[in-house]
């Protein structure tokens, strides 16, 4: 069983107009930057995968990452938690001009409905967003005395995310705080593409640091050296 990619363009191959889109990352941190702009790339020179429904924890910073398929006019739709930032103009001018929806989702709620469509629960109650505008329309319980939500789970067609080793059946492990959504992630989509720092022979990876089994992924780039958003934006880039 050999998930290898030989680039990133053939692992990015099958994404279509319309898919929901899972892509791993607090702000820079597990942000698959490689595949993200190989992805602009590909719309920009054909015009496909355009009207997204793109999952992140933000909605763009800058001019690189998410913010760049924004403004490239990939995506339809946001799902996050945290729309602003420290340069949201890609998203706040879309969203303003009426281009671009929004659903904001608690950050908590958020990784739990990502979890939930991972492990085929279809609903779930919280007392996250009882009382607010967020909660809005949705079914709602009390339980020991205590008013819950009732949240949906949240499922992809394609989750992009960054690992820090791979091994070519797929086991993948995360370097610190890049790992928060893309372990849920990986489970709560159909097609799972990964970038990795380093791809190692099966049996290379201690079972016990595997975080995200290989039965989970079905794609996999060596991207040595990847670039962090951070970097980029303290760099100019755009």
């Amino acid at each position: 069983m050999n998930k290898i990619s030989p680039s990133i363009d053939d692992a990015l191959a099958g994404i279509e107009d319309g898919m929901a889109v899972m892509i791993g990352g607090f702000g820079g941190a597990g942000a698959p930057i490689e595949l993200i702009h190989a992805l602009v790339d590909i719309y920009k020179k054909t015009g496909s995968p355009g009207s997204l429904t793109v999952i992140n924890n933000n909605a763009g910073n800058g001019a690189v990452g998410i913010a760049a398929m924004i403004y490239a006019g990939m995506v339809a739709k946001m799902v996050c938690s945290f729309p602003r930032s420290s340069d949201p103009k890609a998203f706040t001018d879309k969203y303003l001009a009426g281009e671009i929806g929004l659903e904001l989702v608690p950050q908590g709620t958020l990784a739990e409905r990502i979890r939930a469509g991972g492990a085929g629960i279809p609903a779930f109650y919280t007392p996250s967003s009882f009382g607010t505008d967020v909660a809005e329309g949705k079914p709602v319980a009390e339980f020991e005395g205590r008013s819950y939500v009732q949240e949906r789970w949240l499922k992809a067609d394609v989750a992009l995310i960054k690992a820090e080793l791979a091994d070519r059946k797929g086991n993948l492990t995360y370097r610190k705080a890049a790992r928060n959504f893309s372990p849920l992630m990986a489970m709560a989509a159909k097609t799972t593409i990964v970038q990795a720092s380093r791809i190692v022979e099966p049996g290379e990876i201690d079972p016990e640091h595997i975080v995200t089994p290989g039965i989970f992924v079905n794609r996999v780039v060596e991207v040595a050296n990847p670039q962090q958003e951070e970097a980029m934006l303290r760099e100019g880039a755009n």
